[in-house]
């Protein structure tokens, strides 16, 4: 089955938050001053469990489903994640299944990982200067425990690939480095304008260097750049050539140049609430359902309902938005 919304966009990705805790507190996502000692992060009790999510996966299957991203917070934080992953690859041999993670505790996790059947893994770097990267991080971590997990994903043969957030006046000069590493470890990068995601960043326009700026930068110092066809139906990233060397990196611009008309991804709280939209307001809550004895069709059932009627396109519609908006946080929806 074919499950579309009522734009004609398919289900077909699902983004899961294991925790809305994360140990760094990066500015455009958990800034301390909103995220330090005194803020509650949910209960334990609150928290979705493995075997909660493997039942919202397993209603979600039958209507098109084809990738599973597992997400924070910092997802390596939550206890034997491993075992979740493995819990899903049982499902579906065939699923795509990817991890999104700021990369510091990958080296001691990544062989049960790829064992339990993890895919693919996306690294959060946004800096190589090491003064940089603890400024914008505000952790005690280095680039080189970055680095470190970036490595043992390469060695345990883990597809990887590398997620760059770029602030105007901050980190667009890591433009060039970011990549020269990446053609070194020969992986590929994705270059992120700042998002309005959650109401805790201080975003606004003017901290946002888009698409076109970064590859203008990137052009000056390696040359053109040709843009390439999408891979596939619904891909977020554009993708780009360097062409004297041959790399390929991709650039998500939601401000910038919006691909709202075909998004087919759906997101799970670290709460159990289902979102259509990134920069949604509310989910509808799935794990009430669950913890009510709901069977997986009635959970499939309230899925294919609320999917239905999405009719999600914030990005498009950003610049005519009118009323005041209080979007989730992105700890506590995922990426």
């Amino acid at each position: 089955m074919r499950l579309e919304d009522s734009l004609g966009r398919p289900l077909r990705d699902l983004r899961i938050s294991v925790t809305d805790r994360c140990n760094f507190r990066c500015d455009y996502c958990m800034p301390r001053e909103h995220f330090d000692s005194k803020y509650e992060f949910l209960p334990k009790e609150k928290i979705i469990s493995y075997e909660e999510i493997i039942m919202i996966v397993k209603s979600i299957l039958p209507l098109g489903l084809k990738k599973v991203r597992i997400t924070g917070g910092e997802p390596l934080i939550r206890k034997d994640i491993s075992k979740l992953i493995k819990m899903i690859r049982e499902l579906d041999d065939e699923l795509d299944i990817a991890m999104t993670t700021n990369g510091v505790l990958l080296r001691r996790n990544i062989q049960q990982l790829k064992e339990s059947g993890l895919d693919r893994v996306t690294v959060s770097l946004d800096s190589l200067d090491n003064d940089l990267f603890k400024e914008i991080t505000d952790s005690n971590y280095g680039v080189e425990d970055v680095l470190d997990g970036i490595e043992a994903a390469i060695e345990a043969g883990i597809e990887v690939k590398i997620n760059s957030v770029i602030k105007r006046n901050l980190n667009e000069n890591q433009l060039v480095p970011l990549i020269e590493k990446s053609i070194i470890y020969n992986v590929p990068i994705r270059f992120i304008e700042f998002m309005d995601v959650g109401s805790t960043n201080s975003w606004n326009l003017d901290s946002v260097i888009t698409g076109s700026e970064m590859r203008k930068i990137i052009q000056n110092k390696f040359g053109p750049v040709i843009q390439k066809n999408s891979n596939y139906y619904g891909e977020v990233a554009k993708q780009w050539i360097i062409v004297d060397k041959k790399y390929e990196m991709g650039f998500i611009e939601s401000i910038s140049s919006p691909f709202c008309g075909s998004c087919t991804r759906a997101r799970i709280s670290s709460n159990g609430h289902f979102f259509t939209c990134l920069f949604s307001e509310k989910g509808n809550d799935l794990l009430s359902l669950i913890r009510m004895e709901a069977e997986i069709s009635d959970v499939s059932q309230a899925v294919t309902k609320i999917w239905k009627n999405r009719n999600d396109k914030y990005s498009e519609e950003r610049k005519d938005a009118t009323k005041e908006r209080i979007p989730v946080e992105m700890s506590y929806i995922g990426g």
